[in-house]
């Protein structure tokens, strides 16, 4: 099985996010920024954005709340630069996809460390 369309469409709308988000002037989003993945419904007419910030000291709540109050911008430039017949309207959500994998490799590493310890000691 293919990619069917509204795949298609994620991966485009995706793309054109991402440099949308570089042109944003909003203070409250940093400028390391990353969409992890976008989801169109079927009928296009809604899209959840996940974004990743890689800023540690990034009030994240702000950013979200920045990014979601610039949704209709977001949405006009998309009108522009992919043909589409609906364009979708846009919610951005924090991705927690990459923190809890660097959690959980912390933990491994934290394990590991302590298994290495151990044999030493024999």
């Amino acid at each position: 099985m293919g990619f069917d369309r509204t795949d298609r469409i994620s991966e485009e709308v995706k793309r054109e996010c991402a440099n949308i988000l570089r042109e944003l002037k909003d203070p409250r989003i940093p400028e390391f920024i990353s969409i992890t993945r976008v989801d169109v419904t079927r009928d296009l007419k809604y899209a959840k954005v996940y974004v990743s910030i890689f800023q540690k000291d990034w009030d994240v709540d702000a950013a979200v709340k920045g990014l979601n109050s610039s949704a209709g911008y977001v949405r006009r430039e998309i009108a522009k630069r992919v043909k589409l017949r609906y364009t979708p309207e846009f919610s951005f959500t924090l991705d927690e996809g990459i923190k809890i994998g660097a959690h959980i490799n912390d933990i491994i590493s934290e394990i590991s460390s302590k298994d290495r310890g151990n044999k030493n000691d024999l």
